[in-house]
């Protein structure tokens, strides 16, 4: 069971805990049946809301009164929110704040969505935090899976790592009006889980594991509904040289990963889209997932089966695309990945 009492799980249940309540609230007043809320939008395209900013600058603020020398490496920054074209989204998130912090304004929102933030292109810290404050926002848009994603990562490794996600059901199940889950996994001492609502005592977690599927021909594939930073082709190409015959599982954001760990799907992949070749996996997109099945018993390496490198900054450098799996079907799964090119 992982460590009630120590600090660090303390922090992250409750981060984790008031920031996926908290886009949740905002998701129901800002999300319109047509799924066309107010967004902003990236350099990179990827749609940004109200809620990412807020739910950055809550775990933010509760890691500064936590642990106030630790780095947050996230994937938001204050710079977009604090020009004059932004004021109305900066007020908005001040807004929801004030509902958990009343003391916020927008200077201490913008305080804390940069809390500690170590410079673009430094090498990662000896011991930081990495957050994506929404994972999967286009799930979030559409009123589906969608997922806070929390790490600790000491010396490269990912140590801690907690999934919120309110639209899953005991850790794995689709459950659009259920009470949401908290995924969370302690090296050492396994993966968990609770609902967004329970969580304070060890009889409310409840262990999570992975399938014993080991026929490629059953393997259940998870795969995003979105797939500008994959390869359709390659995947198609991929299920049919295993034989897959299940039809596969289509589901935004790290939730997948709550998904695998509890033994509902069997592999994940991501590959690199042809528009994106040189593409790198950001940290805070692969870090709580990847615990989190590793812990449940499952395998997370990545297209050519190399361990996931924590080490080199905001993004995976040194690592190219994702496999994940039961563990029992990995290596057959790295074969085909050769078979077809992918690797």
């Amino acid at each position: 069971m992982i460590n009630l009492s120590q600090p660090e799980i303390q922090f992250t249940l409750q981060a984790v805990r008031q920031a996926s309540l908290l886009v949740s609230q905002i998701q129901a007043e800002l999300v319109s049946p047509a799924g066309t809320p107010p967004a902003l939008t990236k350099n990179d395209r990827s749609p940004v809301t109200v809620a990412d900013f807020a739910s950055q600058a809550l775990v933010g603020e509760l890691l500064s009164r936590a642990f106030p020398a630790d780095p947050l490496v996230a994937e938001e920054d204050s710079s977009t929110l604090q020009t004059p074209e932004e004021a109305s989204t900066l007020k908005q998130v001040v807004h929801f704040l004030q509902r958990a912090l009343p003391q916020a304004d927008a200077e201490a929102v913008c305080r804390w969505i940069d809390h500690a933030r170590p410079p673009a292109g430094d090498s990662a810290p000896k011991r930081f935090w990495t957050l994506d404050p929404i994972d999967g926002t286009k799930g979030f848009l559409r009123g589906d899976q969608y997922a806070v994603a929390l790490a600790l990562v000491e010396d490269g490794q990912v140590q801690i790592g907690a999934l919120g996600c309110p639209e899953l059901s005991d850790g794995y199940r689709p459950d659009l009006s259920g009470p949401g889950s908290l995924v969370i996994a302690q090296r050492g001492r396994g993966t968990w889980a609770a609902s967004l609502a329970d969580g304070s005592s060890a009889a409310q977690f409840h262990s999570l594991q992975v399938s014993g599927c080991q026929d490629p021909a059953a393997a259940r594939l998870l795969r995003s509904f979105e797939s500008g930073h994959t390869n359709a082709d390659q995947i198609g190409d991929f299920s049919r040289l295993l034989g897959v015959q299940v039809d596969p599982v289509r589901m935004d954001s790290q939730a997948k990963y709550g998904v695998l760990a509890a033994g509902h799907g069997d592999l994940l992949l991501r590959l690199l889209s042809p528009s994106k070749p040189n593409y790198r996996e950001k940290i805070w997109d692969q870090a709580a997932g990847s615990i989190i099945l590793q812990e449940a018993g499952g395998q997370i390496t990545d297209l050519s089966g190399k361990a996931l490198d924590f080490s080199t900054g905001r993004e995976l450098a040194n690592n190219r695309g994702i496999l994940a799996s039961n563990g029992l079907l990995h290596q057959e799964a790295l074969k085909a990945l050769r078979s077809i090119g992918a690797a």
